[in-house]
């Protein structure tokens, strides 16, 4: 039997929430509709989608890969209705987004693209700054939703927080240096080596925290708040750099090619994702922006 739009719906809503009970209260339905449509989802697909534990549910591996499916699908699927609506039933509203900078750059051109797309009406306003001022924005209900990085998101109490996606470290260095022929490449190889400190939200903080680690400090070579100036300081030999596998491109902007290798130790991550006030009521288009943001990270 296939599974049904009702049955995503409800693990969805499942998946969000971390219980039934949660999920049954946000829908306004009973406990058992969801647990029976979670049983059926499970047995259609053959895979366990939550380890089912005393104080509510854990989503499994597989539960966190195809609750990425099942968002896409109820995002194209309420683009498709949208698509085929009267345009005089649909009101245009208004929707104001926060973007950081670095996000602006490498993953808000492929939302924003899926959002218009499917809601062409809506009048957006978009602020771009620091992850600060913008979780100060949508505190004071200034913003309905911002793309930035979650992992720097501080007053999880009031902001319901997101991750889309999740980008690790990596080290950028030149066509042809040393380190590029090894097959691990470990913090204490970088040892001395100079270093280009990109000086953005919490890339700066990271980086440092990981040179602070190393027995033989590195040089700082250069610091910059440009991520192109970082590709081509790199690409022409000026120094290394330790930065997330999100923003990296393999040539610079004078067309020098930039290698990118696994380092072995503890490295951090980048969580990029979405925010939104806590308890506030989301409005239809900041609705409709969450569930187009999530099945865009999905299709990438």
């Amino acid at each position: 039997m296939a599974f049904t739009l009702r049955q995503l719906q409800f693990f969805v809503a499942a998946a969000e929430a971390g219980s039934v009970t949660g999920a049954a209260r946000a829908l306004s339905i009973s406990q058992s509709s969801i647990t029976e449509a979670i049983r059926a989802l499970e047995d259609d697909l053959g895979v366990l989608l939550f380890d089912r534990q005393a104080r509510g549910l854990l989503i499994t591996q597989k539960g966190s890969a195809f609750l990425r499916h099942a968002r896409t699908i109820l995002a194209d699927v309420a683009a498709a209705r949208s698509a085929f609506r009267d345009e005089t039933e649909q009101p245009p509203g208004r929707l104001a987004l926060g973007v950081t900078s670095l996000v602006a750059g490498y993953v808000l051109s492929d939302i924003l693209s899926r959002y218009r797309r499917a809601f062409p009406r809506v009048e957006l306003n978009v602020t771009e700054d620091n992850g600060d001022y913008l979780q100060h924005l949508l505190i004071g209900g200034e913003l309905d939703v911002a793309v930035l990085l979650t992992s720097s998101v501080k007053d999880r109490m009031a902001l319901n927080v997101e991750t889309l996606v999740v980008s690790p470290y990596r080290l950028w260095l030149p066509l042809g240096h040393p380190l590029a022929d090894q097959e691990s490449i470990a913090l204490e190889d970088m040892a001395g080596q100079p270093l280009i400190q990109l000086m953005v939200d919490e890339i700066e903080e990271s980086t440092r925290r990981l040179t602070a680690a190393l027995p033989v400090k590195p040089q700082i070579a250069f610091r910059t708040r440009s991520v192109e100036a970082v590709r081509s300081l790199v690409a022409t030999g000026a120094g290394l750099a330790i930065l997330p596998s999100l923003v990296y491109r393999p040539w610079s902007l004078e067309g020098d090619r930039i290698e990118i290798r696994d380092v072995s130790g503890d490295l951090p991550s980048v969580q990029v994702g979405l925010a939104w006030r806590r308890g506030a009521p989301l409005s239809r288009p900041a609705h409709d922006f969450i569930r187009s943001a999530q099945g865009a990270i999905a299709e990438r």
